[in-house]
């Protein structure tokens, strides 16, 4: 790929820091960043909706991730670069939301990540739930609103749009349920463990959210979706989540309900009994495959 090419990948990478964390229930804590050094993040683009990002961690004692430099815009031979070196030393990769982009009242361009957390997680977790003031992280983020790393696509011709998250989704659920279009018909489905993690969305549909929170003895989210009366001619559906559970819904979409496979959009964005690191080696289910 020549440099012209890699220099048009809607995607850079952008030096950040953390302004500031707060939590937002016992299993949701939200860090927010600016830019680090003399990093403005004038050309971060947030596409919104399920907009995700590559966040680049430093190991506990670094100061800030190691990463390798980009050498004429080629970000594919930085990635290469970047996994070339030691596990314990480059910097440790893991994908993530854009809650939110803002500009503040002083004109600096903000950025929000929410981060689902619980006592046995991996370094992610553990680095969001103790990040403060300062902290200082890299990501690959997009530099145009339009861009490979938005997944919700919502058809013109749409009536009812069907959502389900846990609480790994639970940031990009939200984002997207904040731009819907005003009046269309929504059923939302929020899988939480605790009672303390509902955050109620934000959304101009006529939306309908259920929360299913585990610690509550909640239905399975297939039983609950199952039990659904889809009334829309032109649905649209978007889950995500574990990959377990991704794959037995979209299934049942597809099979059971006869939704149209390409207006189903499911994103797996963990496995139980995987790390990220291990299910990234796992490909990726073919949208046009049997289910």
């Amino acid at each position: 790929m020549t440099t012209a090419e890699t220099a048009a990948l809607p995607f850079a990478f952008f030096a950040l820091r953390v302004a500031r964390t707060r939590r937002l229930g016992p299993s949701l804590v939200r860090v927010t960043f600016t830019g680090a050094g003399d990093e403005d993040l004038s050309g971060f683009a947030s596409g919104g909706h399920d907009q995700s990002l590559s966040l680049f961690l430093p190991h506990p004692g670094q100061p800030e991730p190691v990463m390798p430099p980009v050498v004429d815009g080629d970000l594919y031979g930085a990635l290469g670069a970047w996994r070339a070196m030691d596990d314990d030393v480059r910097a440790v990769m893991r994908s993530y939301t854009v809650r939110e982009q803002r500009r503040a009242d002083d004109g600096t361009v903000e950025v929000d990540i929410d981060f689902a957390v619980h006592p046995d997680g991996g370094p992610a977790c553990r680095w969001a739930q103790q990040a403060s003031e300062g902290d200082r992280v890299a990501v690959l983020g997009p530099t145009v609103e339009d861009n490979t790393g938005v997944r919700f696509r919502l058809p013109a011709d749409a009536d009812e749009v069907l959502i389900w998250a846990d609480e790994t989704a639970l940031p990009a659920a939200s984002a997207v349920l904040e731009r819907l279009p005003a009046g269309i018909r929504a059923q939302v489905w929020l899988e939480v463990p605790h009672a303390g993690d509902r955050v109620e969305p934000r959304t101009a549909a006529d939306a309908t959210v259920t929360w299913l929170v585990r610690e509550e003895g909640a239905p399975p989210a297939l039983e609950a979706v199952r039990a659904a009366e889809v009334r829309g001619t032109a649905p649209y559906a978007w889950i995500a989540g574990e990959s377990g559970v991704v794959k037995a819904l979209r299934r049942h979409l597809v099979n059971e309900r006869k939704f149209d496979r390409r207006r189903v959009t499911f994103v797996g964005y963990w496995r139980k009994g995987l790390s990220e690191d291990a299910l990234r080696e796992v490909p990726e289910p073919d949208a046009d495959a049997e289910v």
